[in-house]
């Protein structure tokens, strides 16, 4: 129940500080180790440019959330909420099969229309780098879309940018622009709608059963579903490449 909480605006900002630097500094990093030829960082589907471009800011802040909280006096127990692993994976599926058909429903429509605007409709990074990487390495980008990213995108933007908005008064405003920012930050403008929306349910989730547990299967969930549908396209030549 983060929101509930009465953290320091202070604190927050100085949290979320140390996580937008490790990531700054972990992609500078990289990109100085692979210009340098640096074994493990020679391409992006080496070791170390896949760990420091996955980890640096959702490591970060799995890290330093888990440190934040403990100097609160808190625990990642308390803030996934007090309702039941089976409620909540139960309420994710409901809401997702039922919220499916929408968020699909915009992302064909936002893809059309920016096939038409732009001439192209590119995958995102990630997704391009699952296609062309070796099966170790998709086992671990799999691992990090259903379980890192997840807990780590949750606890930021539920967990801290809304809960915060929420306990100081603005908890239409925090809805908004989370979700908004929470879709930007994915970098890929076809999706961006799909994203928001799909974000506005997350903040639903988190809401409705006070933690961040709902709103983690759900993202997580969303995130498997994805995955299945690309390696199922990719295995049965449907992807058009």
């Amino acid at each position: 129940m983060l929101w509930k909480k009465t953290w320091e605006p202070e604190a927050v900002l100085t949290l979320l500080g140390g996580i937008v630097a490790a990531f700054v500094l972990g992609n500078l990093a990289g990109g100085l180790l692979h210009q340098a030829g640096i074994v493990g960082f020679r391409g992006t589907e080496s070791l170390g440019s896949v760990l420091l471009t996955t980890l640096s800011f959702h490591g970060a802040a799995i890290v330093l959330g888990t440190i934040f909280l403990k100097r609160h006096h808190s625990s990642w127990r308390e803030v996934l909420g007090r309702t039941g692993w089976v409620h909540c994976l139960a309420l994710s599926c409901v809401v997702l099969v039922a919220a499916a058909p929408v968020l699909y429903g915009v992302k064909w429509i936002s893809d059309f229309v920016w096939f038409h605007v732009f001439g192209d409709v590119e995958d995102q990074a990630a997704v391009e780098l699952i296609l062309g990487s070796k099966l170790w390495l998709r086992c671990y980008l799999v691992f990090f879309a259903v379980v890192l990213a997840p807990v780590a995108e949750e606890f930021v933007f539920r967990g801290l940018l809304f809960s915060t908005a929420k306990r100081y008064g603005w908890p239409r405003a925090g809805r908004v622009g989370v979700s908004l920012l929470f879709a930007l930050i994915h970098f890929n403008g076809p999706a961006f709608l799909p994203l928001f929306l799909l974000a506005l349910v997350l903040t639903w989730l988190y809401e409705v059963t006070e933690g961040l547990l709902a709103p983690m299967l759900a993202h997580s969930a969303f995130n498997a579903a994805n995955l299945a549908v690309l390696l199922v396209a990719e295995k049965y030549n449907l992807l058009g490449t």
